[in-house]
């Protein structure tokens, strides 16, 4: 019993097979094609896939066919009714099944469907559905209008009927073979048959077999035009064959596993008999098969096998239990009419006379008949039956394709020569008289009788022709052949051999001792018999050894010539002897080389026909041994007598036919299989020049192989030995190719041979004549096959573009370059060999479209596949060669090979020989090999953009080649995989299966590589893109489609959907996963691509629902860990994008539906597929689950997915070569390869090793190289680990990128409201948990790391947002905030908290760009616990107690808490944050000094800020600022340089400024000597010229101009200056002295700021902070004469300083702040120099008037008074109008407060023009404000108000200051003046605001402490003025003004002023008069 392969039966032509595989999913299956393609799938999927769950559905699809089984190829009948409906259809509609509704058809439709109708004899309905089907599936076969489909698809239903019924035939039990299947199956379709059986399907099979004939069946369809072009031709042929067959099969395999009935048995006589001949002599393969079912049917072989069911197969057996057949059979067989063919009448009678032979050895036997065996054999010798089984039976081409066939006759033959020894003894006779006969008339030199029968001739070349073809390998041969000792090669043994000793069954005894004695006495007559069955028998790696040890073993001492031979034994000794024997005597003959012209005649001692003949056929004997065994071929070669090689290259230089010298060069070839006789060989040819390549000189004409080829070759028009020489070069190159071939003699190389084969046999072959057609392509497929393996394997070294020189006779030669490098030569360059490749390919692809046989096709295809293989090796090879070309300077010109191919054809005269190329993917299905080399090529040429346009041009300018190129394109695609990977142990399949994979990978490659390049490229051609117009203007559909062709997106996207349905997901990403992986990158591609994407995801998210689908199978589970992530990589890539442009585009429900996929942990209440929720539901049920379970987030499970651990191959252990060497080479070994992975190139390491170890000389490293080559293999295992290792670390982190990207997307891209606030932060939560846990583990890869930090901080930024807004949208709600924090718990954050902690301080030293992430992660998680600004509503707060008690609030509490778990890890975490801040990268360092000051800020108990001062860190922080001076000067250069330094200097001076707001900290840094360091610095003073710089701004705004880079070095610097005099007020003595000797370093640059005319908002910050140091260091003691800045200050209080930007309320703000800083410094001054006014000094002049506005008074000032500016002396009117203007200010800000109040408490009542305002303030960019959601405006528009009104109670209070401070100054001075001041001769009077006006009096009084201000009069009338001044400007309206100012703040604040008191006294003043 046997096993039956699968893949043996299933014989439907390939291309059809594809085509119809994409076409299940139909929406209206014509009745005669869809359902049945249906019914083929189940029988497919249950019989050859063996899929589990397809019985059932076997069981439906059998009852609902059982008619079509039973009507075997019926059609419906027509009828007038269904005519008349199918008329009316285009007026009143039709109803089509599997669709709703009626539907009007076209009248164009509707004639031919009733010429479809009329056709096939079939109903109008099936027609019209038939053709809507073909329609439907019109754009599957490109150029076919839809009558033509439809006509396939007729064919293709009848052939899925046929398949179905053969595949379930063939599953049932039996007595042949066994498919292994389930019992269940088999029962099923057991009954199924028996019931067809039982109905008559039989006779329906051979009835159907002779009507359904290809000519009628062509005639018909030719006659209604139902016929295509040459391909639609070849596809109706090809079904309708293989229909035929199928049903022939079918038969076939009933009776091969059970008997038929005797009418069925009859009924198939009764067929056979009326058969006729092919027109070659042989049959057909359908009546092959029906033969061999009636030979089965007469078969009972099986009963000797005794098996365990042999006892019911007995009685099932009709031959020995039913009478009736037996005599039915045997009448009709023994006495019935002759035969249409005798020969087979003749197969019969012997295949029954064998039958009632074996049977007569029964006991239950029927004796009456099973005597006639001897009759029957007879008469079946008389019908020339071994003849007719050779040329009728044998040469059927469908015979070698089917194992049972062979193994019958292998039954039928043996079983003759076993059960009739008698009759095969009658034979040998009868030859051995036959022969006497034909010696005596050949003595006589009479005709031999015309009697003579050749039975055992017959019966010899049959056995000969039969075991010579083995395509099974079963090397049945085997049986004849009886080991007669034990042999010494125990492999070698029998397949009938269990052990060495064991008997042979006596079949095998009687069929050896048969071919022994046939070699005994051999009369000449049979000699050539006997040695063509010898040859057959030979045929296999043991049969081979036995015949060679019986050739052996024959031997006799010597002989004659071959004429004497009757009577010696077949033996080498007589093969070799006789060979010799020739040699000798033509050797006499050999001519002398002046005579060389007539050696070629034959001379009187010739060889006649007959010999030539016999040696013939004993060098085929020889040959066909030594192909096969090894050891024969050393035996002997190695014999001193025979020495083969010499005799016969002797006998190739005598004068003997070229079909002999073409054997002889063949045997030689086979030996030449071992390379040890191949060295020899090479020399032995040689030095024989049988070949000519030494001239001698004086010699007139060549000799040797080229004169026979030029001369009696081409005269005779056959060429076996021009052939043979091609196959004996071919076998030597490959076995081995001597670099000094022919040394000595000539340059030595193997040049003369290419040569000739190029020039004299390739470039000449077309235009010779050849006898035989086939011949051409025979020739040119040897030599081309010479030129590939020589190109193979060559690989360019530089030595072969240097010209070496050879001395040879004693002068210098130059040396002939390797062999491969003169044919890649030639392939570079316009050369004759490269146009005859080219213009062969043009012919095959002409040739392949006729899809006609013609003769040499086979050879042909194998030319054209050897020119594809030569054309892609040398553009692999190209560029290192020209590389080395151009290294070399060698004067040798190469063009580009795919320049070349841009060249015009000669024959076409137009430029296509790449579309040539091309063409050959449209013939995939016949050629794959040849396809997989056009892709290649084509892959090889796409790399070059400007090829690329040419390209689409030469592809897409004439329409009928543009779409069979794409056809061709799309059917590689599409070619479905499923069948070949059911079975991967059968060799041939994989083969295939492995090349049709290829070419796809090929061509998605090609795909990818194009679309890199600029449009138009070959991808947007081919996957059907505007090429001729802009890419985004496509508009993608369906096949179809508004004529819509299938392009290559559709083939990949259905390779891919397939299955996607299905809950296993999709097939192709576990079937070839390579393949699938390549497929979403090619989508990815198109969608990330700006051109193409807006087509593409417009026809994926439309037409295919394409992401949803594939998403929802993640995380995908393969086998290769690799492939499963690469895959899931490119598929979220493009999730992201489509994530992105679909909330861009505002097309919710897409992105709703994509988010609540992949975030969801609810279970689906739906899925796709329905069986799914059963179960769910049934198992929920079971265990109680609530119906709310949660399930893991898709996003986690991908997660999941990724494996962070990797293991590492340990190191190497070697014991002979250095590890440091050996790693140095494997790194030298290294590239990157397509994929941008950087891995070892194993091949090329393992010849560097091997070429290491062959290098090693002496005995010693001879005896080790077994022991070196193993650790060479281990040294590559090793390789081929890392390999593996990196490839697997880069999927892991592609695919973590990838889904990085795809989270970020979803929480930064999508629209915020698609996911609720609180799922927001949980899904955060669970997403940084996770990665955390997996990062944190202890085996997780550094290489990952990076990605995952950079999700961290992505995510911790998400999270802080979410909650600050959830936060600001619930103010006011919560206000105690008990309830926990936000809408995640504390203790998640605190986890949270703990996992980022964990992960910096694991990072060690290494990771500091990575720490960057995490530092700013946790910056962005400590801002969560940062209280929200709230509303200063100028309200009394709460009391101290009420604060002081108050509970404290939920942000307090998680500062506090984080605070607690930060010290708990303690000075580890410390030491790492404080050392990045200090050093390594720059962003690295600004985020850990962030981080510190966050720390810091929050660090109540100073532990931090301690561990700072104390472990020396705050110390270099603050040296390291006088290093970056340099840098910072490098700065304010006018280019704009790089920015790092400062954003450096920024941090540093952040984090000191942090440090100073604490009194220790303050006095730490002054100690750290911080103030000296910046005194240090000169950048303070290289304050740019602003004019000038002015014009160098950064056009694109980024880079700030040099002014501004100046302002952001000096403002921290102030702030720091100023903090520190803040927080030392306590102990002055410290901060202000430094600060104001910084000040006094400084005093010139100082000066020009506070003198800056232009104030703008750079300039206002500087006056403020300056001011207020100013202000801050007016201490005691310090002299008013070493302050640097006292005359400009007031300068800035006048109306003309008042600047624009006040408008501004930052601007407002810095201004007020300005104003109160030079007040509270004047306020400073008074009160130190004196506590009593009479005894101050006066800052301000006695004058009251008001300065004017901008132009007025200050013009005639100036002009009046030329004295410097710097030392006017501010006048008293100043004060008062910053007064007025103070109070002015006050009750504007204060209106614009309560306002901006009442709108807070208003918010949601406020008109949107408004809310739009108010959010503009925060929005950048033109309509940005429009893209916000509400809920988002209304946060935004609250968060704008709070700043508003926190500004305006900031203004208010400066306001109030401002005011008190000006009544205090104005208060001082007027008492002074009115009440104390003295005034001098009134002639000395001044002008009111003189210039040289000094502070105080000279009276003789008192001179000031010695401040030296220099004193200057004042007249009386100064004084009155001044009264009145005062007077008039103070009067009712502005106290008034100044009194509601305290009533509406002092009393608000609950701080009283001094307003009402200074009002009151100022008043005072005025009114008395001086006493």
């Amino acid at each position: 019993m046997h096993v039956y392969k699968q893949s043996e039966y299933v014989t439907t032509p390939y291309y059809l097979s594809l085509k119809f595989q994409c076409m299940l999913c139909v929406p209206l299956g014509a009745s005669l094609w869809g359902p049945l393609k249906e019914l083929w799938e189940t029988v497919e999927g249950a019989v050859m896939r063996r899929q589990s769950e397809s019985v059932h559905l076997l069981d439906l699809q059998l009852k609902k066919h059982k008619p079509h089984f039973l009507s075997l190829y019926k059609n419906p009948p027509k009828s007038a009714e269904q005519r008349d409906k199918v008329r009316k259809a285009s007026t009143e509609g039709i109803a089509i099944q599997g669709q709703q509704g009626s539907r009007l058809v076209p009248e164009q439709l509707l004639s031919e469907a009733l010429i479809l109708s009329d056709m096939f004899d079939m109903g109008e309905l099936a027609a019209l559905e038939l053709l809507l089907a073909g329609e439907h599936q019109q754009p599957h076969f490109p150029g076919l209008t839809r009558g033509l489909v439809a006509v396939l698809l007729y064919w293709d239903g009848k052939l899925c009927v046929a398949n179905s019924l053969r595949s379930l035939i063939q599953s049932r039990p039996g007595k042949t073979f066994t498919l292994e299947l389930s019992g269940e199956l088999v029962a099923l379709t057991t009954r199924f048959t028996d019931e067809l059986m039982g109905q008559g399907l039989t006779k329906r099979i051979l009835s159907l077999v002779s009507e359904v004939n290809v000519t009628r069946e062509f005639e018909r369809l030719q006659k209604q035009r139902g016929l295509g072009n040459e391909k639609h031709r070849k596809q109706v042929l090809d079904l309708i064959k293989e229909s035929r067959q199928a049903l022939a099969d079918s038969l076939f395999s009933w009776t091969c596993q059970s008997p038929l009935t005797k009418d069925d048995t009859l009924a198939l006589i009764g067929h056979l008999e009326t058969v006729t001949f092919e027109a070659d002599g042989s049959l057909d393969s359908v009546n092959l098969s029906l033969v061999m079912a009636l030979l089965y049917c007469l078969d009972v072989s099986f009963l000797e096998q005794g098996t365990e069911d042999r006892e019911d197969l007995l009685q099932a057996l009709p031959l020995l239990t039913e009478r009736d057949y037996v005599l039915a059979v045997h009448n009709r067989l023994l006495e019935g009419p002759t035969w249409k063919i005798p020969g087979l009448q003749a197969v019969c009678r012997l295949a029954w006379a064998l039958a009632l032979r074996a049977l007569s050895q029964l006991p239950q036997a029927l004796v009456e008949f099973t005597e006639s065996d001897e009759a029957l054999a007879d008469l079946a010798l008389l019908g020339d039956v071994f003849l007719f089984m050779k040329d009728g039976m044998l040469g059927c081409e469908g015979f070698s394709q089917e194992e049972f066939y062979i193994r019958r006759l292998h039954t039928l033959i043996t079983d003759f020569l076993a059960l009739m020894p008698i009759k095969v003894k009658q034979l040998r006779n009868r030859a051995d008289e036959d022969a006497r006969l034909v010696y005596m008339s050949l003595q006589m030199g009479s005709e031999p009788p015309s009697s003579l029968r050749k039975d055992l001739d017959h019966l010899m070349f049959l056995i000969g022709e039969f075991y010579s073809k083995d395509p099974f390998g079963l090397e049945l041969g085997l049986e004849f052949w009886a080991p007669t000792e034990s042999l010494h090669h125990t492999n070698l043994q029998g397949s009938y051999l269990g052990m060495a000793l064991q008997r042979p069954p006596h079949k095998q005894v009687v069929l050896s001792k048969f071919v022994r004695q046939m070699g005994d006495l051999l009369p000449s007559t049979l000699v050539i018999p006997y040695l063509r069955m010898l040859k057959g028998l030979a045929n296999g790696p043991q049969c081979s050894h036995y015949c060679f040890s019986l050739l052996k073993t024959n031997g006799a001492t010597h002989g004659d010539t071959m004429q004497g031979m009757t009577g010696r034994p077949v033996s080498w000794e007589l093969l070799f002897h006789s060979l010799m024997l020739y040699y000798e005597n033509l050797r006499r003959d050999l001519p002398s080389p002046e005579a060389a012209n007539l050696y070629r005649h034959p001379p009187t001692r010739g060889i006649t026909q007959r010999e030539v003949d016999g040696l013939t056929s004993y060098l085929e004997l020889l040959t066909t041994i030594i192909t096969w065994s090894e050891n024969a071929r050393l035996a002997l070669c190695e014999h001193p007598q025979w020495t083969p090689v010499v005799v016969v290259l002797g006998l190739l230089q005598c004068s003997v036919p070229p079909v002999l010298k073409g054997e002889l060069l063949r045997c030689l070839a086979a030996f030449g299989k071992s390379p040890e006789i191949a060295a020899s060989l090479w020399q032995s040819l040689e030095y024989s020049q049988i070949l000519q390549t030494v001239r001698i000189p004086g010699q007139r004409q060549a000799v040797g192989i080229e004169v026979e080829l030029n001369e009696i070759e081409s005269s005779c028009e056959e060429y076996p030995l021009t052939r043979a020489f091609c196959q004996l070069i071919s076998t030597l190159v490959e076995s081995s190719l001597p670099v000094n071939l022919g040394a000595g003699l000539r340059a030595p190389g193997f040049d003369p041979y290419l040569t000739f084969l190029r020039d004299a046999v390739f470039l000449p072959f077309p235009t010779r004549a050849y006898c035989h057609a086939a011949e051409k392509w025979e020739v040119a497929d040897g030599v081309l096959e010479v030129f590939h393996k020589l190109l193979r394997d060559y690989e360019p070294q530089p030595a072969d573009f240097l010209q070496e020189m050879v001395e040879l006779h004693g002068e210098q030669v130059p040396a002939h370059k390797p062999p491969g490098h003169s044919i890649m030569f030639h392939l570079l360059n316009d050369s004759p060999t490269l146009a005859l490749c080219l213009s062969l390919l043009e012919e095959g692809v002409r040739q392949l479209d006729t899809y006609a046989p013609f003769p040499g096709k086979k050879h042909l295809e194998s030319a054209v596949l050897h020119c594809l293989c030569l054309l892609e090796l040398a553009l692999q090879k190209e560029v290192v060669f020209m590389d080395l070309l151009r290294e070399s300077q060698a004067s040798l010109l190469v063009s580009p090979l795919e320049q070349l191919l841009q060249g015009v054809s000669p024959q076409t005269r137009r430029a296509d020989h790449i579309v040539n190329i091309a063409s050959y993917l449209y013939h995939s299905s016949s050629n794959p090999e040849a396809a997989f080399q056009s892709a290649k090529i084509l892959r090889h040429v796409a790399r070059y953009p400007n090829i690329q346009i040419r390209l689409v041009g030469d592809f897409t300018h004439d329409p009928a080649v543009s779409d069979k190129l794409m056809a061709g394109f799309v059917e590689c695609l599409d070619i479905d995989e499923a069948e070949e990977s059911v079975e991967k142990e059968e060799g041939e399949l994989p083969f295939l299966f492995m090349i049709r994979h290829e070419i796809k990978i090929h061509i998605l490659n090609l795909l990818m590589t194009s679309l890199e390049l600029k449009p138009p490229n070959l991808a947007l051609y081919l996957l059907g893109y505007e090429v001729k117009k802009a890419v985004s203007s496509t508009n993608l559909q369906d096949p179809g489609v508004l004529g819509c062709p299938r392009s290559c997106l559709h083939a990949i996207l259905s390779l891919l959907q397939r299955g996607s349905e299905k809950r296993s997901g999709p097939v192709l990403s576990q079937q070839a996963p390579h393949l699938a992986e390549l497929c979403y990158q090619v989508i990815y591609q198109l969608c990330a691509c700006s051109d193409t994407s807006g087509p593409t995801m417009r026809y994926l998210r439309t037409s295919q629902d394409f992401l949803f689908s594939h998403l929802q199978h993640m995380p995908f589970s393969l086998p290769s860990e690799i492939a499963a992530l690469s895959q899931m990589s490119w598929l979220m890539k493009t999730a992201a994008i489509e994530l992105r442009m679909t909330s861009l585009n505002r097309q919710r429900s897409h992105t709703q539906r994509l988010v609540s996929l992949l975030l969801d942990d609810q279970p689906p209440t739906q899925h796709t597929e329905l069986g799914m929720e059963e179960e769910t539901r049934s198992v929920c049920g079971f265990l109680h689950f609530d119906t709310a379970s949660k399930v893991r987030r898709k996003l986690l499970c991908v997660l999941d997915a990724i494996e962070f651990s990797q293991d590492i191959p340990d190191l190497l252990q070697l014991d002979f070569f250095e590890r440091a060497q050996i790693e140095l080479v494997i790194t030298n070994c290294e590239h990157v390869n397509e994929q941008g992975h950087t891995v070892c190139n194993v091949k090329l390491l393992h010849r560097v090793l091997v070429a290491e170890v062959n290098a090693l000389q002496g005995m010693a490293a001879i005896g080790q190289r077994p022991l070196l080559m193993e650790e060479v293999n281990s040294i590559l295992q090793q390789v081929v680990e890392r390999n593996h290792v990196r490839r697997s670390l880069n999927a892991k982190r592609h695919a973590l990128q990838s889904w990085r990207g795809l989270v970020e997307t979803l929480l930064t891209a999508c629209p915020a409201d698609l996911i609720p606030p609180d799922d927001r932060q949980l899904i955060i939560r669970d997403l940084l948990l996770d990665l955390h846990d997996k990062v944190l583990s202890e085996d997780a890869a550094g290489e990952l790391m990076p990605i995952v930090a950079g999700a961290v901080f992505t995510l911790a930024a998400q999270l802080s947002q979410s909650i600050l807004s959830e936060q600001q949208q619930g103010v006011g709600l919560d206000g105690d905030g008990s309830s926990g924090f936000a809408s995640i718990a504390n203790s998640a954050l605190h986890l949270i908290l703990r996992k980022m902690l964990d992960f910096i301080l694991c990072t060690g030293g290494g990771f500091q760009r990575l720490r960057a992430h995490l530092y700013g992660a946790l910056l962005y998680y400590l801002q969560m616990a940062q209280k929200p600004e709230e509303p200063d509503t100028l309200q009394t707060g709460k009391s101290m107690w009420e604060r002081l008690t108050a509970p404290e609030d939920s942000f307090s509490k998680l500062q506090r808490e984080n605070l607690s778990i930060i010290e708990s890890y303690g000075t580890a975490l410390m030491e790492v944050v404080c050392r990045d801040a200090c050093d390594g990268h720059e962003i690295g360092r600004m985020l850990a000094l962030a981080v510190l000051d966050r720390i810091l800020s929050i660090d109540r108990q100073s532990q931090w800020l301690l561990y700072l001062c104390n472990s020396g860190y705050l110390r270099v922080l603050v040296e390291s600022l006088r290093q970056d001076d340099g840098a910072l000067q490098g700065l304010l250069t006018p280019q704009p340089p790089l920015l790092k330094p400062l954003y450096i200097y920024e941090s540093k001076m952040a984090l000191l400024t942090r440090v100073a707001k604490t009194s220790e900290g303050a006095v730490e840094l002054l100690r750290c000597g911080l103030v000296a360091q910046l005194m240090e610095c000169q950048v303070y003073d290289m304050l740019p010229d602003s004019d000038a710089h002015r014009v160098m701004r950064d056009p694109s705004g980024f880079i700030p101009s040099p002014l501004d880079r100046y302002r952001q070095i000096l403002l921290p610097a102030l702030r720091l200056f100023q903090i520190i005099l803040t927080s030392t007020t306590m102990n002055h003595q410290q901060g202000a002295p430094q600060v104001l000797q910084w000040l006094i370093v400084h005093a010139d640059t100082i000066q020009s700021l506070l003198r800056c005319q232009e104030l703008s908002m750079g300039a206002l910050q500087e006056l403020s902070l300056l001011t207020g140091i100013i202000s801050k260091t007016a201490l005691p003691g310090t002299c008013c004469s070493q302050h640097p800045t006292d005359p400009p200050l007031c300068l800035h209080l006048g109306p003309d300083r008042r600047p624009e930007t006040v408008a501004s309320s930052h601007g407002a703000a810095l201004y007020s702040q300005v104003c109160a800083n030079i007040m509270e410094y004047c306020q400073t001054l008074l009160l130190q120099s004196s506590a009593q006014a009479q005894f101050t000094i006066c800052l301000f002049s006695p004058s009251g008037s008001e300065p004017a506005g901008r132009d007025g008074a200050r013009a005639d000032l100036s002009s009046a008074l030329p004295a410097a500016a710097s030392s006017r002396v501010p006048s008293l009117g100043l004060v008062l109008y910053l007064l007025k203007s103070s109070a002015a200010d006050f009750s504007r800000f204060h209106q614009s407060h309560r306002q901006s109040l009442s709108k807070l408490q208003g918010l949601a009542q406020l008109p949107p023009e408004e809310l739009k305002e108010l959010c503009q303030g925060l929005v950048s960019g033109p309509g940005g404000v429009d893209k916000i959601s509400s809920v988002q405006r209304s946060l935004l528009a609250k968060r704008r108000l709070v700043q508003l009104i926190n500004n305006r109670a900031k203004l208010l209070a400066l306001c109030s200051y401002v005011i008190e401070t000006c009544l205090f100054v104005l208060w001082r001075h007027l008492e002074y003046y009115l009440m104390y001041c003295t005034p001098s001769d009134p002639k000395n009077a001044l002008l009111p605001g003189a210039s040289s006006f000094r502070s105080r009096f000279a009276d003789g009084k008192k001179s000031l402490d010695g401040r030296g201000l220099g004193l200057s009069r004042v007249s009386q009338q100064d004084l009155d003025q001044l009264q009145a001044d005062m007077a008039a400007g103070f009067g009712e309206a502005l106290q008034r003004k100044l009194l509601e100012v305290e009533g509406l703040y002092g009393e608000v604040r609950s701080r009283y002023t001094f307003i009402q008191a200074l009002v009151r006294r100022i008043r005072g003043l005025l009114r008395r008069t001086k006493s």
